[in-house]
């Protein structure tokens, strides 16, 4: 066995940090008089006492200090964590009055925390201030801790191509592991805090009450989805908050560590960048399809076809999912596109779940690559991309990722639909959770349902699937190797 006091170490800490910001709606509870304040409490108290355990377990003796994390440590620790604060996430659902059974307080703390966006929470326009605090506190914090791992932690694991985005300033030591995550939490933190203050003051000026506006601007820029209302958007049937969801959802889907250059005179380091332009024209095409689509099945006008189609692309693409009419109810070819837009997903970079924009652009110059090399056998060719030569082993990265991803959905599907449901309710929720994208497709899981009517079977597999989405696949399926744990 490996040494597991750093891991401990990390993951205490973020213990003690996950049980003082219980802290935070145990107020709002209090200064509401609704008694759910307790349940709070009670889940800070636990939380931070596990949390002061694990750091005490893996302090160094004295006069020692603690090695550098490996790369197997690295893998370990990205799991374990995620799944650790899921856990003790899941117990304010567990002590206050939602009264969730343990599947389901798991199943929407894992939902917040990954930023997807799925509920098992019905009345939500009833419900407890500190409760939809808490839900969307989770997405929020999921949000900047999605985008640390996937730029400071899956480069270094080299998981399915992301070594594409390894930092250029960065060190591969194991000694520089954690300085390099804390200067990229850093700079996320200050571009993550401006989007955050832009947002909830759209949202404010558009209507919202000043705790909606901050409740829905965490679940936007994290590309998450709660919301306040069970009708979500459509609650306000307002064209100025749809509008800045719509911009809010696309920023947060777009790597976000290219805002920086950009604000600092460099626009075209993020408007230039290959995957950014692929992932606008690729939403801009969706929007156009399903646009023609509405209004050529008579189902609404062209602006309101526009609107619809535009706000529920970038909402489903982006992997926020939430929603301003009933999609569902547009039929089979949209119910089939929408499926294959939540398996799409966003940029690398970002808090947008799916199997991202720049492995397509992969997959696509892997082949053209292909193409060329039957038609001309001795010529050499090289992919490239964003005019940087496409190693070999990038490629077969991502070709594995992608198949091993394809194989995950199918496998979720199947059980899914092993387990009762029918197939557009299994598939569709096979595809939202490993998308991260929130609602399904179908009248139990779709834009106008949710997940509180599953059984806890069913839950457990959809929870499992959202963390492997979340986690990229290979970071948790390496464990269950017998070689990872060998000395």
């Amino acid at each position: 066995m490996f040494e597991l006091r750093p891991i401990s170490l990390v993951v205490g800490y973020m213990l003690i940090a996950l049980g003082t910001s219980m802290t935070v709606p145990a107020l709002v509870d209090f200064a509401s008089d609704n008694r759910d304040w307790l349940g709070f409490v009670r889940a800070a108290a636990l939380t931070i006492f596990t949390g002061l355990a694990l750091v005490l377990a893996g302090r160094a003796p004295a006069g020692q200090s603690l090695p550098g994390l490996s790369l197997r440590q690295a893998f370990l620790l990205t799991s374990l964590s995620w799944i650790m604060i899921s856990v003790f996430a899941a117990l304010p659902f567990i002590f206050v009055g939602a009264d969730l059974s343990v599947p389901d307080a798991i199943f929407e703390a894992v939902s917040g925390f990954t930023t997807t966006g799925s509920t098992v929470i019905t009345g939500l326009d009833t419900i407890d201030p500190g409760t939809l605090l808490w839900r969307g506190l989770l997405q929020w914090a999921g949000g900047v801790g999605i985008v640390v791992t996937a730029i400071a932690v899956m480069p270094l694991l080299q998981v399915g191509g992301m070594q594409l985005f390894h930092m250029e300033s960065s060190d591969r030591s194991d000694e520089k592991f954690l300085p390099r995550m804390t200067q990229v939490a850093r700079t996320t933190g200050l571009i993550y805090l401006g989007l955050s203050l832009a947002c909830a003051l759209s949202y404010w000026a558009g209507g919202m009450s000043a705790f909606e506006a901050i409740v829905h601007m965490m679940a936007t820029v994290s590309t998450g989805g709660f919301s306040t209302s069970d009708q979500s958007f459509a609650n306000w049937n307002s064209v100025t908050l749809d509008v800045a969801a719509i911009v809010f959802m696309f920023l947060g889907a777009l790597p976000i560590m290219l805002f920086w250059p950009a604000v600092h005179g460099k626009p075209m380091v993020l408007f230039g960048n290959s995957q950014v332009r692929a992932f606008f024209m690729i939403t801009t095409a969706i929007i156009v399809i399903l646009t023609v689509f509405q209004w050529a099945s008579g189902l609404h006008g062209v602006w309101q076809s526009l609107r619809y189609a535009a706000f529920s692309t970038v909402s489903m693409i982006t992997s926020t999912g939430f929603m301003n009419t009933d999609y569902g109810l547009w039929g089979p070819f949209a119910t089939i596109l929408f499926i294959c837009v939540m398996l799409l997903g966003g940029c690398s970079g970002s808090t947008a779940g799916g199997v991202k924009i720049f492995r397509v652009q992969v997959l696509y110059l892997a082949m053209v690559s292909q193409i060329r090399r039957v038609l001309y056998p001795n010529g050499v060719y090289s992919a490239r991309y964003n005019n940087r030569p496409l190693p070999d082993a990038t490629i077969s990265s991502v070709t594995g990722f992608l198949f091993l991803y394809l194989l995950t959905f199918a496998g979720s599907g199947l059980i899914l639909a092993t387990l009762g449901l029918d197939m557009t309710t299994a598939f569709s929720a096979a595809a939202a959770m490993l998308g991260n994208s929130g609602p399904g497709m179908g009248p139990i899981v779709g834009p106008a349902g949710n997940y509180s009517t599953l059984s806890p079977p069913q839950i457990w597999v959809l929870t499992l699937t959202m963390l492997l989405g979340r986690l990229e696949l290979l970071t948790v399926y390496v464990l269950f190797l017998p070689r990872f744990w060998r000395t």
